[in-house]
């Protein structure tokens, strides 16, 4: 694929508003590592390479396993992710898949057995924010450094 435009420089006050959405929902107070299990997720889903990089160096910076990252594409079948995880991975995929699953019961029950109402926000509000990177750079073929 080839790099379509830079998006980052065509419009400079989009690009401002993004990331103001993404710091806010990065200070919401939701635990960092599973802020990163959830945009590899979601980056995972939308097939977007420059995120999934970005995100695999930024969870094991932050000292998430090997181990972990690998098992993400599978983590219904894994062992390795806590209930609280599970819960905010399937809210992950139902939203941003909503076309296909409406954001069912089952899911959302799961959520709120793991999260306080505030929290279903504010994970919502970041699944939200990394569905709208992964649209831009899939859309304009934003690339991982080689």
């Amino acid at each position: 694929m080839q790099p379509r435009i830079d998006f980052y420089t065509a419009s400079p006050e989009a690009y401002k508003a993004m990331l103001a959405f993404e710091t806010a929902a990065s200070k919401l107070g939701l635990e960092k590592s599973l802020l990163e299990l959830v945009k590899l997720r979601s980056s995972q889903i939308n097939g977007c390479a420059y995120c999934i990089d970005m995100h695999t160096a930024d969870a094991r910076k932050d000292g998430e396993t090997e181990r972990r990252l690998y098992a993400v594409t599978a983590w219904r079948e894994a062992p390795f992710f806590t209930p609280r995880e599970r819960a905010a991975l399937a809210w992950t995929e139902a939203l941003t898949r909503l076309s296909d699953t409406h954001a069912p019961d089952t899911d959302y029950e799961l959520l709120n057995q793991h999260f306080t109402p505030r929290e279903m926000v504010d994970l919502t509000v970041a699944i939200n924010a990394i569905n709208g990177w992964n649209r831009l750079a899939v859309g304009f073929r934003k690339m991982p450094e080689a």
